[in-house]
């Protein structure tokens, strides 16, 4: 009987994959503050006339961004940014509603023991408090900035990934069989090994959060080179020297590119030991999916830079990572 629970929580996980997908547009397009206030139930309800409209553009324009990027912006052009950032807090409402209701339907018909109605409930948590990061990371630039905080874009990004890690590693347990064989030691190493994979593909998209928080994805736009240097020569002119992890644009692209080259070396040594283990089929599956889901991800991230990131590139590199995360959480499954 948890096979509904599994399906239900991939509908989830695809859900939380658009949602991804949509907020990356919203930022791509200057979209994240049009809408200034934090509605939960009034939010839900759209402009309905021509003074609703003109309302939220007047609010729009009491914020930095307004008077140094959009100033002299018309209603129409107002309209365009709007309906990305209505749709992006629409669909984070519909993930709540759907992850709710079948979760208080499966406590009722008690089709959930203690241990995963707590793992659902932890989830549910990890929700709410994405929607409370969403409006802390909008808050950021309303006052002083006329962008969010870089920091709060990659927290909110990074723990939508946690989420959506929870509700597949849920689901994918609850579809394994319970009766798996014990496994060797050897095997257990590259089981290892691609938990080792998945964390630094988590980390690479923190960094990719990062980059596009600051724009730095709209420097260097050479490869493999940046811009004829092979170690940019303006890694460390901010101080003190740490804030160049956070703030430098090309020390931000330098460790994302760093991060994506060690990726290349390590994800290709990872499936040429698989292919020296007895794996199953579906095992090894996962194994080419997560080198097949690198060799694009990579070739995206490398056509967003060159092409001074359009969006509908720049979205499906977005995508891409969620992916290739994907493919990495799989394959740990399988080897679990």
């Amino acid at each position: 009987m948890q096979k509904p629970i599994a399906i239900w929580l991939f509908i989830c996980c695809a859900l939380v994959f658009a949602m991804v997908v949509v907020g990356g547009v919203t930022r791509l397009t200057g979209s994240g503050l049009s809408i200034v206030e934090w509605q939960p139930l009034i939010g839900t309800i759209p402009p309905l006339s021509q003074e609703d409209w003109e309302v939220l553009l007047e609010k729009y324009r009491q914020i930095p961004q307004y008077e140094e990027v959009n100033k002299g912006m018309t209603l129409d052009e107002f309209k365009g940014i709007f309906w990305w950032e209505y749709f992006h807090r629409l669909l984070g409402r519909a993930i709540g509603i759907v992850y709710f209701i079948p979760f208080i339907y499966f406590v009722i018909r008690k089709q959930v023991n203690r241990l995963l109605g707590l793992k659902l409930l932890g989830i549910f948590a990890l929700g709410g408090l994405q929607g409370l990061m969403g409006w802390y990371m909008v808050m950021s630039g309303l006052v002083d900035n006329i962008y969010v905080s870089q920091y709060r874009l990659t927290a909110h990004l990074g723990l939508a990934f946690v989420i959506y890690a929870a509700m597949f590693w849920v689901a994918t347990g609850l579809l394994s069989s319970e009766n798996s064989l014990q496994r060797d030691r050897a095997t257990q190493s590259l089981r290892r090994f691609s938990l080792s994979i998945t964390t630094l593909i988590f980390i690479m998209v923190l960094s990719g959060g990062l980059v596009a928080g600051i724009h730095a994805g709209l420097a260097y736009n050479t490869f493999p080179l940046m811009d004829g240097y092979l170690i940019p020569t303006d890694l460390f002119v901010l101080e003190p020297w740490y804030r160049n992890f956070f703030e430098n644009m090309a020390t931000v692209q330098f460790d994302h590119r760093m991060i994506a080259w060690l990726l290349v070396f390590l994800v290709p040594l990872f499936w040429f030991k698989a292919r020296k283990y007895s794996l199953s089929s579906s095992e090894r599956l996962a194994c080419h999916l997560l080198l097949m889901m690198l060799a694009v991800q990579i070739s995206l991230g490398i056509a967003t830079l060159l092409l001074v990131v359009p969006v509908p590139l720049a979205a499906a590199h977005q995508a891409g990572a969620m992916l290739l995360f994907t493919a990495a959480l799989w394959a740990n499954r399988k080897l679990s």
